[in-house]
């Protein structure tokens, strides 16, 4: 997400923004607006690809937004069925995926109060909790399964608002624990906008459960269940956070006392924005998304730190990308980093060899053929860990974009 450099509040300042008004080229329209096509000769209904397939796609038009940003998946634990959760400017939208992995709109749970370019979805059990940059929003919560049988779009209420935030940059949850843990909330709140600790084993009856400030704003983050090389701390709840100019690493498993473990910094910092652990909890992967911008003129740099020991986590690798496009969000499938590249689209990149201090672009797909310049257009996010494989990928101009690798 776009960094926040004001308050915290409301829509916060932004580097750039994410909207077509703020000092970006135009936008990046092209290619098909609905319908299947395979990656063929180096494209795919007119968008650049390698190895990625354009399976369907649901724009801004059919879901009445001005602009889309996060995304997240549902799967329905009754019949397999595969959801899209679709961050919008208004609202969040919902789109269902048949076994073709084409997307019948549902409708939107709109905004809880202003419209805002940040917004932020995740998923415990068969809720939804979303949160925003707008000003009083709270956390959203919504029961998924009402989804269900649901044939044409509607509008739908929250079955819940937590109010114990206003505005926040992003959600994190831990499936394996049952909390929700919210970020980027007002840097004059109780914990400075680092991150809030809430209780949603009961998800309609969400209730606060402590918090940590100790490392100032946190901007995004993940929190595991670690199971890593580093006995000391196995089984435990560890919080990493992006925050801003370092990356931080906190044992939250006592959620009444949490104990900072370590913080990791690296050359030509910009903006700490997001990172992603491999699943052996080895290494953690950092993008900055100001790093592209600065006099530094990085390609798309990804950052290795081997965290084997998180009292010591260590810069280990930098992999640049083959574009000057600003890296956004990125999440780790097995041996794959699928990262939201702006304006080159979504990347998919073999990190089976990281430990050797290799990594290797396999596939793409560029819903921004206009240019790979380093501004806030294009892909904003992508969600990897559907069963089927389908691939989840918002533009913030164009919208869902359905894909899947070819063969």
């Amino acid at each position: 997400m776009s960094p926040v450099t004001g308050g915290g509040t409301g829509g916060g300042g932004n580097y750039g923004g994410g909207t077509g008004s703020g000092g970006t080229d135009g936008g990046g329209t092209g290619g098909n607006t609905s319908g299947s096509a395979p990656c063929e000769n180096g494209s795919a209904g007119g968008f650049p690809c390698m190895g990625i397939d354009l399976v369907d796609r649901v724009t801004l038009q059919e879901m009445s937004s001005g602009e889309a940003n996060d995304v997240w998946g549902w799967v329905d634990p009754m019949d397999g069925a595969e959801y899209a959760l679709v961050g919008l400017q208004n609202g969040t939208g919902f789109v269902r995926l048949d076994a073709e992995g084409q997307g019948t709109y549902l409708g939107k749970l709109p905004t809880a109060t202003q419209n805002s370019i940040w917004r932020d979805i995740k998923v415990y059990g068969n809720h939804a909790f979303i949160v925003a940059e707008a000003s009083n929003h709270g956390m959203q919560i919504f029961d998924l399964t009402r989804l269900r049988g649901q044939t044409s779009a509607s509008t739908y209420d929250a079955d819940a608002v937590y109010n114990g935030i206003g505005n926040a940059h992003n959600v994190v949850i831990n499936e394996d624990i049952g909390y929700a843990y919210p970020v980027g909330t007002d840097r004059n709140d109780t914990y400075q906008g680092g991150v809030h600790f809430v209780d949603v084993s009961n998800p309609e009856s969400p209730s606060p459960g402590g918090g940590y400030g100790g490392s100032g704003y946190t901007h995004d983050a993940q929190v595991i269940t670690y199971n890593g090389p580093d006995q000391v701390y196995l089984g435990r709840e560890i919080f990493v956070g992006a925050n801003e100019n370092e990356v931080v690493f906190v044992d939250i498993t006592d959620k009444s006392n949490p104990q900072f473990i370590s913080s990791v910094t690296y050359a030509d910092i910009g903006y700490t924005h997001q990172g992603w652990f491999t699943e052996d909890h080895r290494f953690f992967l950092l993008g900055d998304e100001l790093d592209e911008t600065g006099p530094t003129g990085y390609r798309s740099r990804t950052i290795v730190f081997n965290v084997s020991n998180l009292d010591n986590p260590v810069n280990h690798y930098e992999y640049q990308g083959p574009t000057n496009a600003i890296d956004h969000n990125g999440y780790v499938l097995g041996d794959k980093f699928y990262l939201a590249n702006y304006t080159a689209g979504v990347r998919i990149i073999d990190i089976s060899n990281i430990a050797q201090r290799s990594m290797t672009e396999l596939a793409y797909f560029d819903t921004h053929p206009t240019s790979d310049n380093a501004q806030f257009n294009g892909v904003w996010s992508v969600y990897p860990y559907l069963p089927s494989g389908f691939i989840l990928v918002n533009d913030i101009e164009q919208g869902l974009f359905i894909l899947k690798e070819s063969n």
